[in-house]
């Protein structure tokens, strides 16, 4: 099991230390360091500052999302930074949800895997420097009946496969991921339930592709906090759990809310659903159970986040992305020297 990090989104605060935090896990042996965006800061341009402050890990996009560029400029970005990268750049997608869809880029939130699946076949087309001509029911290129005519890629990628994930929750889009993508990044992962709620998704995506698993990249994200207090390390990511159970998307399309159904919090996470939606903020992040934090974060001593890296890396992952938590930098970086220690300690390194 190889190890990763989250910067999460770029202008949360933290951005100076962000950087420290990305060139200390290069110097550390991570593997990737992933960056976010959503509606604010836009994930290639972190990546591209990132990856010329470091020097050997990769970097990738958890996620680029898809109802905010075009395929082709997709491609255009992924062959653009793996050339300026020495082939570090791993491009991650996904659909977005319907309020940031629909509100922050007027695109319908309408038949997500359909989208997807065309929408990787175009990036891969373009990727792959053949001409791009495409029929489907989202898009067509060239349009017909104009000017256009199929272009070919002129810039050339480091490499002449770039290595694909896409972020999926729910058993359709999971299933879908195994079967088009070379890895799917994971959240609110929790180790005991990995198997039902998304490996044996993937697995039957993999097998419809007449694939294994072999090569496949599961690659969930945990924060990560380093101390001797656990129920005080959990209360600190409680209004994160109950943001994304109780706030994300809608009543009826909130994917984090229906994942902690699926792990077996249906009473609880309609709580804090309520609450949240109600306003009552704090209330919802009371009402979120201890247990399903602790599931879905690395908490305590190197020690106890050893057992739980050992958990996950029984359970399938192979790719373990970290979210170091802290107030300061020396936190934040203490934390991520504790994900090295407790994978030496667990004999995962």
């Amino acid at each position: 099991m190889r190890l990763g990090i989250n910067l999460g989104y770029w202008g949360a605060g933290m951005d100076g230390d962000n950087l420290a935090v990305a060139q200390e896990a290069d110097r550390l042996g991570y593997d990737v360091c992933w960056a976010a965006e959503a509606y604010g800061s836009d994930a290639p341009t972190v990546l591209a500052w990132v990856a010329a402050k470091t020097e050997r890990i990769d970097v990738g996009s958890a996620i680029m999302q898809i109802p905010a560029r075009q395929p082709a400029m997709t491609a255009m970005t992924a062959a653009t930074l793996d050339s300026l990268t020495g082939g570090r750049f791993r491009l991650g997608l996904g659909v977005s949800g319907p309020q940031v869809s629909e509100g922050w880029y007027g695109v319908k939130f309408d038949k997500p895997l359909a989208r997807t699946r065309e929408y990787v076949e175009i990036v891969r087309r373009a990727m792959s420097r053949e001409r791009l001509s495409y029929e489907g029911e989202h898009w067509t290129l060239p349009l017909p009946d104009g000017p256009g005519k199929p272009l070919k890629l002129t810039v050339h990628p480091q490499r002449e496969h770039i290595p694909l994930y896409i972020a999926a929750i729910g058993p359709k889009n999971l299933e879908q991921t195994g079967e088009i993508a070379d890895g799917a990044l994971l959240i609110f992962p929790s180790a005991e339930h990995l198997e039902e709620t998304a490996l044996r998704h993937l697995r039957a995506g993999r097998e419809k592709a007449g694939l294994t698993m072999d090569g496949f990249d599961v690659c969930p994200t945990l924060p990560l906090a380093l101390g001797e207090d656990v129920n005080a390390l959990a209360d600190v990511f409680r209004p994160y759990t109950a943001l994304y159970v109780g706030g994300m998307g809608s009543r009826k399309q909130n994917f984090y809310n229906q994942l902690a159904q699926r792990m077996g919090y249906e009473k609880e996470a309609a709580e804090v659903q309520d609450k949240y939606l109600a306003g009552d903020k704090a209330g919802a992040a009371a009402a979120v159970p201890h247990s399903l934090i602790d599931q879905t974060t690395l908490l305590g001593s190197v020690e106890r986040i050893a057992e739980r890296m050992t958990a996950y890396a029984e359970a399938g992952v192979t790719t373990l992305t970290l979210a170091p938590a802290g107030f300061t930098l020396d936190e934040r970086l203490a934390a991520l020297r504790a994900g090295v220690e407790a994978m030496e300690h667990a004999g995962l390194a």
